[in-house]
């Protein structure tokens, strides 16, 4: 049977239905994708992660194609900035994810401990003072995220607006290609006057260090920090947000972090696994015929991977419907994906998650929505998903 990729969401917190009941079918599905293009997807956990270790599949944007209809234009219509590391393919990826790595290393993030709580601390005061109702969204998840990426870059946090409105264009399934091409373009064009400056006046942050390594032209670092700089803060901030969210609206959850925080490190992978914010993609292209899963992909066919629904594979989690941040930590979930393209700032996030929960439900004990469920927008509209707004009172 041949499916199309849904996106409706019977409720905030759990992906499309389609895809457990076509993952209990099959761990890979042919997909029809717009412009009568055939390939597949993946629902099934073990081979979502065989297809993301293989080497044989691509991550070029010119190889790929949405599986939704995507104002008709396809991923390889898009201008890719030198240095966008995420969609090129060894060595070349190489090359850039080694320097990369060099740059975040576990002293360095542990350095920067102190400073996400002075930061979350900070943006929790604001909001204090601010009064309830407040936008948890506005006021708690974006600037958390946003002022720790730009700390360790080194991005002034005063042109946030300007890097959060062009991310958001970027990331948003309705834009155009024009407007997506015209986005990439004024975040590589800010990064690459800051790479400038960088260079005339370098600091104690990433980008600088970049620069001072060398073996980089500035337009790749600057490429480079522009995939850093939408990620560092887009995916953090719609975990925060929907983290928040669904412990909210699951109170016995709540409780049982605030009587054992001891529990928030595994309550952390748990929301990771259990909402999977990555609402569309990985996307990969077949570079020879490979065999996964007992079915054989042809060379130059499209494969997407449902993250979600890999992380509620029964037969690789125990009660994978159920949130439930008390059990025994389950690791091995693919939310920050798998293989050579694994996020580089999958511990960054981890740190950020675990200080920014704490401090907001210790600080809001009586922390809860301040409209009907019904009222809340959700990102389905976004390939990262989480709540375009929330609010709250306390």
């Amino acid at each position: 049977m041949v499916v199309r990729f849904p996106t409706e969401r019977p409720s905030p917190f759990d992906p499309p239905e389609e895809l457990g009941r076509w993952r209990e079918e099959a761990p890979l599905s042919p997909l029809a994708y717009p412009g009568g293009h055939q390939g597949w997807l993946v629902t099934g956990y073990a081979a979502a992660r065989a297809v993301l270790a293989d080497p044989r599949f691509s991550s070029r944007l010119e190889k790929l194609r949405w599986p939704i209809e995507w104002e008709g234009f396809e991923p390889g219509e898009l201008a890719e900035p030198p240095g966008f590391f995420m969609q090129l393919d060894p060595p070349d990826h190489t090359r850039f994810r080694r320097r990369l790595a060099a740059q975040f290393t576990v002293r360095r993030l542990k350095g920067l401990e102190p400073e996400i709580e002075r930061i979350a601390k900070d943006v929790l005061d604001a909001m204090e003072r601010g009064g309830a109702p407040a936008d948890l969204v506005r006021e708690f998840a974006l600037p958390v995220p946003s002022l720790v990426i730009c700390e360790l870059l080194g991005v002034p946090y005063a042109d946030r607006e300007r890097f959060q409105h062009d991310s958001a264009t970027a990331l948003r399934i309705g834009s155009t290609k024009e407007e997506v091409g015209a986005a990439m373009m004024s975040l590589f064009g800010y990064l690459c006057e800051l790479v400038g400056k960088k260079q005339e006046q370098p600091a104690n942050d990433l980008l600088s260090g970049l620069v001072a390594e060398g073996g980089l032209t500035q337009e790749e670092i600057a490429g480079a920090g522009l995939l850093l700089l939408v990620a560092g803060h887009e995916t953090t901030a719609s975990m925060l947000g929907l983290g928040a969210y669904v412990l909210m609206e699951n109170p016995d959850q709540l409780a049982a972090l605030r009587e054992d925080p001891s529990l928030m490190e595994g309550a952390v992978e748990e929301l990771l696994r259990y909402l999977s914010v990555a609402h569309l993609g990985p996307l990969r292209a077949a570079l020879e015929d490979v065999e996964i899963a007992g079915q054989t992909i042809r060379k130059g066919e499209v494969v997407t991977l449902s993250i979600p629904a890999a992380n509620r594979d029964p037969g690789r989690f125990q009660d994978p419907e159920r949130l439930d941040v008390t059990k025994p930590t389950q690791i091995g979930h693919l939310a920050f994906g798998h293989g050579i393209h694994q996020c580089l700032g999958h511990q960054l996030a981890r740190i950020e998650m675990r200080i920014a929960f704490r401090a907001l439900f210790e600080r809001f004990p009586g922390l809860r929505p301040a409209v009907s469920p019904e009222e809340v927008p959700m990102r389905t509209d976004m390939t990262i998903y989480g709540v375009h707004s929330l609010p709250v009172t306390w």
